[in-house]
């Protein structure tokens, strides 16, 4: 008897795990979309940055995704914007919110291109400016909005801790940052980034 019931609970565990393996998002869609938007629009059609903000910034949400072979290539924490300026966000630690105006220290859900590399003040002092390609993100550019790292970002998951807030910025690790500029260095065209939430 005691047998059964210790098989019981294995089952009940090992059916659980595959539960919660089967629930992990799927991102298909966003793939074959953001294919499309290179191909149509003159992008680096090899590869392209997707950052998902509804995950716990704790856990990895920043993903270079390969067109060619279907597959993620690289992952690592991001952070978001503290978005507290124009109204209280209790929540900002664990929820991005996401806001376009000036002075909003939100993230910017939409997708962006990805531009000049820049000298930054940050973590391995490389910056990419970030263009706004939507009405979501059209003010990227003057609110300095980039791509670039900070050393208080870690280089590996910390759930159920949460990673440092930003004014609206992607900030990677340093040691993730240096991976992501040898890459886009790379790039003879645009490389698309986005943001979704």
């Amino acid at each position: 008897m005691k047998f059964n019931i210790l098989s019981l609970v294995f089952i009940f565990y090992s059916c659980q795990n595959t539960v919660s393996i089967a629930q992990s998002k799927n991102y298909n869609s966003y793939h074959q979309e953001a294919f499309d938007y290179c191909k149509q629009n003159n992008f680096d059609i090899g590869y392209y940055i997707l950052i998902d903000l509804s995950i716990h910034s704790g856990k990895n949400r920043f993903f270079v995704y390969d067109f060619n072979d279907k597959k993620v290539l690289l992952q690592n924490l991001v952070t978001h914007g503290s978005c507290d300026q124009y109204q209280e966000n209790p929540s900002k630690w664990q929820k991005a919110k996401f806001d376009n105006r000036i002075d909003s220290h939100c993230s910017m859900k939409g997708k962006f291109k990805i531009g000049k590399r820049d000298y930054s003040a940050w973590g391995i002092h490389v910056k990419y400016w970030l263009h706004g390609l939507e009405t979501t993100n059209k003010e990227a550019v003057q609110r300095v909005v980039v791509l670039h790292s900070w050393s208080e970002v870690d280089n590996q998951e910390i759930y159920p801790n949460v990673s440092p807030l930003s004014w609206g910025c992607p900030a990677v690790s340093n040691e993730f940052m240096k991976r992501i500029d040898a890459k886009l260095k790379q790039s003879k065209k645009p490389v698309l980034l986005w943001i979704i939430g």
